[in-house]
C-alpha cells in the first residue's frame, strides 16, 4: 500500500484524507504531564510488547521506534506527512511510536496521553480508518488495563477527551468556498453543533493550499458511531457547498488562474514554500475540474516539497537552498 497522500486523487476531488485518532492511558500510571523517565521507558515497553509480542498477522505489519533515534529533521518530516503531531515532534522525554509500511497506521507512546492510535487513509474513508484504529485498541485492550471511569468513559489529560477519546476529522480541499469568503461563516455554524474547523495541521494552525480540516469537538455523552455518522453528515454538506461554489466560478477566469499556476510551477527556479502551496492549490482545482489534464498528484506534489521533506530527500538546506532544490523537484513532477 501507498502513503495517504499519494492515491488521494483516486479517492475524491474535495475529501484529501480521512483520521481517526484514539485517546488511551494505563491504568496506575501517572498522565504524561507527571511521568518519570523510568515511569516513561516503562509504558514504551509495555505497549511495544503488547502489539509486537501479540503474535497476530496484523502486529507483524508493525515497527517499533525510539524516538531518541529519529533525528529532528525526520521528526518533522513526519510532522509533515501528517504521522505525528508538532507536539509529539517536540518532546524530549522517551517516547516511542509503532508505525506500519505505508504510515497509515500510527501508535504515538508518551505524547499528550499515553497512547495515541492514530489511522489516516486517502480520500472520504473514515469508516474504514475506524474500523482499523477499533482493531488495535481492542488489541491493546487486551493485554493492558485502561483507565476507564462508568460516567466519564475513558479518562484523558486534558478533559476535552474524556468520554470516547475519539477524534475523527477529514481533510478538505476548499479554495472556492475560500475564495468567496465562507470558510469563517462555516466554521462559526458548525461549531455550534459541536464539530470544527481547522488548518492543515490541526489545533492552531493555519489554514495552507485551502486545505482545512474538519473534527468532531464532543467525546463525552456521544458514541462513537453517532459522532463519525454526524461527522460524515457535515463533510457531505461542505463538499456539496464546494462542488456549487466551483461550478459557479468564472470559467475563463478560473481557466487562466489555473493555466498560470501550472506554468509557473513548471518553469520557476526559486520556490518559496509558501508560494508553492498557493499554486498547487489552484493546480489540484484544475485537474479535478478537468481543465489541467496532468499525470502527477498535486498533493504528493505538496507533502514531499514541504521544508523537512527536501531536507530528508537532499540533505540539511538553507531555506534559499530549500527554495532552489524545490523548484527543480516540482518542474521534473510535472515536466
Amino acid at each position: 500500500m501507498s502513503n495517504w497522500y499519494k492515491t488521494q486523487d483516486q479517492n475524491s476531488s474535495v475529501a484529501v484524507s480521512s483520521r481517526i485518532r484514539l485517546a488511551r492511558n494505563l491504568k496506575g500510571l501517572p498522565f504524561p504531564a507527571r511521568m518519570t523517565t523510568a515511569q516513561r521507558i516503562e509504558l514504551n515497553q509495555r505497549v511495544k510488547e503488547a502489539i509486537l509480542g501479540s503474535n497476530t498477522p496484523f502486529a507483524k505489519t508493525l515497527k517499533y521506534i525510539d524516538m531518541h533515534d529519529v533525528p529532528e529533521t525526520q521528526k518533522f518530516a513526519m510532522v509533515e506527512r501528517h504521522i505525528i503531531s508538532p507536539e509529539f515532534a517536540n518532546k524530549t522525554e522517551p517516547t516511542a511510536i509503532i508505525l506500519s509500511s505505508d504510515e497509515s497506521i500510527s501508535i504515538m507512546i508518551g505524547e499528550e496521553d499515553h497512547i495515541r492510535i492514530q489511522v489516516i487513509l486517502a480520500g472520504l474513508n473514515l469508516a474504514k480508518a475506524y474500523d482499523i484504529a477499533e482493531q488495535i485498541d481492542t488489541l491493546l485492550h487486551d493485554s493492558l488495563h485502561f483507565a476507564f471511569d462508568s460516567k466519564l468513559g475513558f479518562l484523558t489529560e486534558c478533559p476535552t477527551n474524556l468520554g470516547t477519546g475519539l477524534r475523527a476529522s477529514v481533510m478538505l480541499h476548499l479554495p472556492a468556498l475560500e475564495w468567496g469568503g465562507e470558510i469563517e461563516t462555516l466554521g462559526t455554524s458548525i461549531s455550534k453543533i459541536g464539530f470544527t474547523v481547522r488548518g492543515m495541521y490541526g489545533e492552531g494552525s493555519k489554514s495552507m493550499a485551502s486545505l482545512y480540516q474538519v473534527s468532531n469537538q464532543i467525546t463525552l455523552g456521544l458514541g462513537e458511531k453517532n459522532a463519525l455518522d454526524n461527522l460524515l453528515i457535515i463533510t457531505n454538506q461542505l463538499i456539496e457547498k464546494e462542488i456549487e461554489s466551483r461550478n459557479s466560478l468564472n470559467k475563463l477566469e478560473l481557466e487562466d488562474q489555473c493555466f498560470r499556476a501550472l506554468g509557473i510551477l513548471q518553469n520557476a527556479r526559486i520556490l518559496s514554500s509558501s508560494e508553492m502551496m498557493n499554486l498547487i492549490s489552484c493546480v489540484k482545482l484544475g485537474k479535478s475540474m478537468g481543465i489541467l489534464d496532468i499525470k502527477a498528484s498535486p498533493i504528493e506534489i505538496l507533502v514531499e516539497a514541504q521544508p523537512f521533506m527536501l531536507c530528508g530527500k537532499y540533505g540539511v538546506l538553507e531555506p534559499r537552498e530549500r527554495d532552489i532544490y524545490r523548484a527543480n523537484m516540482v518542474r521534473e513532477t510535472l515536466k
